[in-house]
């Protein structure tokens, strides 16, 4: 689409009750960020009120009309998706506005292939509108749905904002509070009161959204309240993590806590995929934070959630029991989504995975979701199924894998906040639960058959490029730095996403190719992840001949001030860092300049200085060393296990010491300017 013109989607798709919207970008570094926010107005372009405002303080709009998903990694930067059931829209909502914002003095012209596309209910793009003239603006409004004569359609605008969030926000209505003040508990107040005020603060429009509340104590009746239900605030909003359980009951450490879901007593695969599968959805139904959450990136629309568990189905001559069924009914209609589970590392069978595709699209259901330790990866999908495009109606294949079950559990009850305490509970049973080790839902633990030839062959210099064996190990590689960033994501309750260095409109199979020919070559695995609200990116390096693992990260120096405060600063920081983390001075030009552990920098920081006369120093590379386990899977010694842990070691004991990055802050309201 070109900007100014509109289509109605009805005529592109005869699914589109609920639709995905993506808003992407990439740039020359990977680093180039933006947020995405949605606006429903009426009829005089206005919200009706500061709720019709979604944007990542408030991600889902109070009727489950609008859902912000989350940020995913593409061939060329990241994408941000947006859920819409149409059919949930409020007949007084005309217009849904959809914009994104950059922050920090960030403006549009730094990214590049900024673009918007739509995919309709089963997952097919309708349309795509680039924007290429982005400039000096600070946030953009990339198109709007709306509707003419009860029909949607959309409209691709690309108008630039100089104000930023704050300023658009407020040309359509909304009553911004970017007060920094209110950001904070206030000083000499105890930990409690700390507690209470950032809970307080991070309660969201709508029950979806309410934090859980903290135990009430004596006296807390005679205290006023903080501060009252206010509008909304482009300031990122903090949370509070749960407090830390009191002390034990147990007469000894011998005694376990009664579960819920005991896994214990599982015995075979079959039992682990009966008893998960069961476990997940009866959790789905129960807490719908989460089941929307889940199933709102599949296209299913906000509503009445239920679930069954070995439905039987016709088949031809032999009928059918899928593992799990998820209905959702919204304003009379259905939404239907077959479930096959594998645990323990089970493969998904592309001929059962086939004959559910097949049994969906006769009864007219809209989805298969196929569920295991495997993590999916961008353009390969974990089994082939075939489509009849003969059939009117359509069925899509998604997957999902257990860590971003876990992830999702993990972001609701200790950072995001559910409803009330008994979802609270029932989603830290099931976290217990996915995470035990009989369970069988440990996510992705195996680098597949090749990972042993592979190493054998850059021990003995026999691999050569073009070895298939090499690409699977790369793809391997893929799989488990997405389920890092799921996990660590979940723990500090922050966006980490792989960095993607490519050239614009890069293939992803061939970024692959060329990682496994550069793994031939010189036998190393290497990724980045960013860590929202830290200084630099996360690398990570294994190295398959020496069998070290290292993980980096590489801070700027300030841009003014001395060089010998700016190196005790960063000493004094790193104080309760490991002893054996290596500093590395970072030269203009590219070069390297001292370097040592902390251990012995400490007691002379003058000695990260670099000798030669007017050397100036441009940053800081911050590394961890670890030995990497030879096998490729389950074992104590294991390479993913090996992985794990090192990248924990680095965050919780090097990247928790370095300064975060600023609080983002609005500029004070300006006249919107189009660009």
């Amino acid at each position: 689409m070109v900007k100014g013109s509109n289509v109605s989607l009805a005529a592109l798709s005869e699914t589109i009750d609920s639709v995905i919207v993506s808003l992407g970008w990439g740039s020359p570094t990977g680093e180039g960020d933006a947020d995405v926010s949605v606006l429903l107005l009426d009829a005089n372009g206005k919200v009706r009120s500061d709720a019709d405002f979604c944007f990542y303080n408030n991600p889902v709009a109070a009727d489950g009309s609008v859902q912000l998903l989350g940020k995913t990694p593409t061939a060329d930067g990241n994408e941000d998706r947006i859920s819409f059931d149409l059919t949930a829209v409020s007949s007084d909502v005309e217009r849904i506005v959809l914009a994104a914002s950059r922050y920090e003095g960030a403006r549009f012209g730094e990214l590049e292939c900024v673009r918007l596309t739509l995919a309709d209910g089963g997952g097919e793009e309708l349309l795509r509108f680039a924007i290429d003239d982005a400039d000096s603006v600070s946030a953009i409004i990339f198109g709007e749905l709306y509707r003419r004569a009860e029909e949607w359609k959309f409209r691709a605008v690309g108008q630039g904002y100089d104000a930023g969030l704050a300023g658009l926000a407020t040309d359509f209505g909304v009553d911004i509070d970017d007060d920094p003040a209110a950001e904070e508990a206030p000083a000499g107040a105890s930990g409690d009161d700390r507690a209470d005020t950032t809970a307080s603060a991070a309660a969201e429009p709508g029950p979806s959204a309410a934090a859980v509340p903290s135990p009430r104590r004596a006296g807390d009746e005679a205290r006023p309240d903080k501060k009252a239900a206010g509008r909304p605030r482009t300031a990122k909003k903090k949370v509070t993590l749960p407090k830390t359980a009191g002390k034990t009951l147990a007469e000894n450490e011998s005694w376990r806590d009664a579960r819920l879901f005991p896994a214990s007593a599982l015995k075979s695969d079959r039992e682990r995929e009966t008893r998960a599968t069961s476990v997940l959805l009866s959790v789905m139904a129960q807490v719908p934070e989460f089941g929307r959450r889940l199933t709102a990136a599949f296209g299913a629309p906000a509503g009445r959630m239920e679930t069954f568990t070995e439905v039987t189905l016709p088949h031809g001559d032999t009928p059918r029991r899928p593992d799990g069924v998820i209905r959702v009914e919204r304003a009379g209609k259905l939404w239907t989504a077959l479930v096959e589970t594998k645990t323990n590392g089970a493969a998904l069978r592309a001929e059962q995975v086939q004959a559910y595709m097949d049994i969906a699209a006769r009864r007219g259901y809209e989805a298969v979701i196929t569920l295991s330790n495997d993590v999916a990866l961008e353009g390969s999908p974990l089994v082939e199924v075939k489509i009849d495009r003969r059939r009117k109606h359509k069925v899509t294949l998604w997957h999902l894998s257990w860590a971003e079950v876990a992830h999702q559990a993990q972001l609701l009850i200790r950072h995001e906040g559910v409803g009330n305490a008994a979802h609270a509970w029932l989603l830290q049973e099931l976290l217990h639960y996915v995470r035990h080790e009989n369970s069988g839902c440990h996510g992705f633990q195996n680098m597949g058959p090749a990972w042993v030839p592979v190493r054998n062959g850059i021990d003995h210099e026999t691999l050569c490029q073009g070895d298939p064996r090499a690409l699977e190990v790369v793809e391997s590689w893929e799989r488990l730095i997405r389920q890092v960033c799921l996990r660590l994501g979940g723990e500090l309750g922050q966006k980490v996403l792989p960095v993607q260095r490519t050239r614009r409109g890069a293939d992803p199979k061939t970024l692959r190719d060329r990682l496994a020919d550069q793994l031939c070559l010189d036998g190393r695995l290497r990724s980045e992840l960013r860590i929202e609200g830290t200084p630099g990116v996360l690398a990570i390096s294994a190295d398959l001949r020496t069998g070290k693992l290292r993980t980096s990260i590489e801070i700027p120096a300030p841009e003014r001030g001395y060089p010998l405060p700016s190196a005790k600063r960063l000493i004094r920081r790193l104080a309760e860092a490991p002893a054996d983390l290596h500093v590395e001075t970072l030269v203009e030009g590219g070069a390297v300049g001292p370097r040592g552990t902390l251990e012995r920098l400490r007691p002379e920081p003058a000695d990260m200085l670099p000798k030669a006369p007017g050397a100036q120093i441009t940053g800081f590379r911050l590394s961890l060393f670890k030995g990497m386990g030879s096998t490729r899977g389950n074992a104590e010694s294991g390479f993913i296990r090996s992985v794990d842990e090192a990248v924990h070691r680095f965050c919780t004991g090097v990247v928790v010491h370095l300064d975060a990055t600023p609080p983002r802050r609005t500029p004070a309201r300006e006249s919107p300017a189009p660009s």
